[in-house]
Order: structure tokens, then sequence, then C-alpha cells
């Protein structure tokens, strides 16, 4: 079974915390006779992002409820309401599910094409990357997103009997995203990582005649039952993959380019080559 999950604008689906939030924002709003863009004048937001807030489709920043306090009566509903508020900030919406199994995996496997993964990601090169995201992120947003990545990286050192199997291509390296500084301390970082016993990281070579990834990126993971589980993603969207025909594929793919790739090894030392040239 393929199970689509889609967002838009990277806002999270609606869940019953975020809609029953909005919803008491929405009631004591109109109950003071306020309009959207009233209320978003003094609370300092745009009208279109109360109503988002309000329909339970945009998690309110740590200090909105205060805010809305002020404005709102200071009734201490609004703020109660904050404390029931269930998600994970920074992860797209269609990224959550997975993030959730990799929380348990015994196995997680990823093969990049685009950009480092996130689990191997610093905080400046999740910055550089963010600066080209359209439509452009705040400063909020991006804090969020460093603080979900931050937090998944501990299941490399947490997670120390979950195997860990990186395959990212040359170029992600090459292209110097965020610039020659970002990119020096992204090969630290992930050189740093590829010294732990449960994680091995392999580069795919920029010339390379055949390749079995060239269908796109794709992570696969174990779970504790000894169930495989994939994901695929691409703009805006994102797959999660139970089918065992379809996961027995990518394992396939997988496993031809984990030969297909440098050895750890020579991975190590191109990487070192790659920052003595920067």
């Amino acid at each position: 079974m393929v199970d689509g999950a889609v967002g838009t604008g990277g806002e999270p689906e609606a869940s019953d915390s975020l809609r029953t939030f909005g919803a008491v924002v929405q009631a004591l709003r109109e109950h003071a006779g306020l309009s959207r863009e009233e209320f978003g004048d003094r609370v300092g937001l745009s009208k279109h992002t109360v109503a988002s807030v309000e329909l339970g489709r945009r998690m309110p920043d740590p200090t909105f409820a205060e805010r809305s306090e002020e404005v709102l009566g200071n009734t201490g509903a609004v703020r109660n309401a904050a404390k029931h508020l269930a998600r994970q900030p920074g992860l797209a919406a269609w990224f959550r599910q997975w993030a959730r199994l990799e929380t348990t995996a015994i196995t997680l496997c990823t093969y990049e094409s685009r950009m480092v993964p996130g689990l191997l990601q610093t905080k400046d090169y999740v910055q550089a990357l963010a600066a080209d995201q359209l439509p452009p992120l705040d400063d909020s947003q991006i804090e969020e997103r460093w603080a979900a990545r931050a937090e998944r990286q501990q299941l490399l050192r947490e997670r120390p009997n979950t195997a860990f199997s990186f395959i990212l291509e040359e170029h992600l390296f090459l292209r110097r995203t965020g610039g020659v500084d970002v990119t020096r301390e992204l090969i630290d970082h992930v050189l740093e990582i590829a010294k732990l016993r449960n994680v091995e990281i392999q580069i795919m070579p920029l010339v390379q005649e055949s390749h079995a990834g060239l269908q796109g990126p794709m992570r696969l993971l174990e779970t504790p039952d000894n169930k495989w589980f994939a994901y695929c993603e691409g703009q805006e969207s994102g797959q999660l993959v139970s089918d065992r025909k379809l996961v027995s594929v990518l394992q396939s793919r997988y496993a031809r380019m984990r030969s297909q790739a440098l050895t750890m090894k020579d991975s190590m030392s191109l990487l070192q080559r790659m920052r003595g040239d920067l």
C-alpha cells in the first residue's frame, strides 16, 4: 500500500487540538466584536495568518497566546487551550508519520540526491536551505525547522543499536550551499557523525556510469518486529510505502547503490579532500 500525504506551504494538517484551539480563539475574537484584520493588527499578524490559526491549519508561535489574552480580556481561555496543542513543529505534515517510525526503527537507510538529509544537517546549512524557500519563511519557522532536525539527530547517538546507512551524492557538497564556511562546517559534521559505530556514510561519485538510484531519493526502515517501510518525497508531498513488493524493489535498488557508491573509507577520504579544496 502507498499512503499519500500532501501539504501546502509547509502548514500542518489540522489536528483536533489545533482545530479546538482555533475555535476558542475565533469564538473569543467574535465575542469581542473584532474582525480578523482588527485582531491581527493588535497581535501583530496578518488576517490570513489569523484565519489559518482559527481554522486549525497553522501552529501559533509561542507568544501568540499571551498576546491574544491581552486583546481578548485576559480570561485565561486562550492560554489554557494552548497547553493542549499537539504537533511536531518544524516537520512538514507529510513527513511526520515517517518521523514517528524513525524513533523506534532498528534499521534506517537514506539515499539523497537533492540535499544533505536532515539527520546530517547543521544549523547554518538549514538556514541556507531556508533562504531559498518559497514562499519565504520567517525567523520563527526557520528556528522550528532547525529545532526539529536537531531533535531527530539525537537518534544517531541515543539509539546505538539502530543501524544507519546514508548514500549521498558527491555534488551535494560540491554545490557549496550557503557558501564555503557552511560547506566546510557541514563536511566536518558529516565526518564526525561517520565515526559512530552504528552509522555508515557512502558517497556516490560524480562520475558513475551505472547508477540504480536515478529514479530519485528514497528512505527505508525496519521496525522492531522486522517489517519494512519506504518513504519517497517530492515537491511539497511525500508517500509512505508499506506494500511489500514495492518496498522490496526499493530495497534492491538501495542494495545495488551500496555496491556502486564509494566504500566508507574512500568516501571519508573524498570528503576530506573536498574540505581541503575549499
